[in-house]
């Protein structure tokens, strides 16, 4: 079942951020991830692992990208992977994540078109969710180009919506600029969104809650949770900062 709203915890492992509990322990970046999970599984309403971090450490990341999936049994779990390929390169993406890693949804990035994103939405139950308008500064190289006079992100997520799709499809809108979240939000009222950026990328979950407007989003938190303490009390704080903001995004 898709989440409607609640809190995302990015499941982002940096070796030379782990605090000091962690530090040259074996196993130490599954050993983290886990004791987070645990830490902060009352209060989330889904978990965000991205490859990409696992990827970085070779062999040893790749058996920690299997653990942490294995210990998120239970909850839902987002793959932030970002593919985006001819068909049968997508479909062989699309049977990783979804038929190998188990994911409930994937981020795809639809720069191709329709045929690299397709195979996604091919799988019936599975959320897809298409970059729509990113807060990093590239995005102004690309997304906010004139299209026939709507700005590209805005054709590119119109034009989504209209593939045949099996499984559900959302949008990635960043929360970093509350102003453009609200105003896309007005454009897709009930859309379900992935909202990152709150945190270590200066977005404010209650600005950003309030941005949304009350539509279907979970709220992505990384960086900011995980290390907000080095110390021998790190999980206590990450179990309280989670708190913190599951009361926050769920006050509406």
């Amino acid at each position: 079942m898709i989440p409607s709203s609640g809190l995302c915890v990015g499941l982002d492992l940096d070796r030379a951020k782990l605090p000091a509990p962690y530090v040259g322990q074996p196993n130490d970046l599954q050993r983290f991830a886990c004791d987070v999970i645990d830490a902060v599984r009352p209060f989330a309403t889904c978990f965000k692992i991205n490859v990409a971090f696992y990827e970085k450490y070779g062999r040893p990341g790749i058996d920690a990208l299997y653990a942490v999936r294995e210990h998120c049994a239970g909850s839902y779990v987002i793959l932030d992977a970002k593919r985006g390929d001819i068909g049968n390169t997508s479909a062989a993406y699309a049977v990783a994540g979804f038929d190998d890693l188990h994911a409930d949804a994937i981020t795809v990035a639809p720069y191709m078109g329709r045929d690299s994103v397709e195979p996604f939405l091919a799988h019936e139950g599975k959320m897809v969710y298409v970059l729509g308008l990113t807060s990093n500064p590239g995005s102004h190289d690309f997304q906010r180009l004139d299209s026939s006079g709507m700005p590209l992100y805005e054709r590119v997520m119109r034009t989504a919506l209209t593939w045949e799709r099996s499984g559900d499809l959302g949008f990635v809108v960043g929360a970093t600029d509350t102003k453009e979240l609200a105003h896309v939000r007005g454009m897709f009222p009930d859309v379900p969104f992935l909202i990152p950026g709150i945190g270590s990328q200066g977005g404010d979950a209650s600005e950003s809650m309030a941005a949304n407007g009350g539509g279907p989003a979970v709220f992505n938190v990384s960086r900011g949770l995980l290390y907000i303490d080095p110390t021998e009390s790190c999980i206590q704080s990450i179990s309280a900062e989670a708190r913190r903001l599951h009361d926050v995004l769920m006050s509406r």
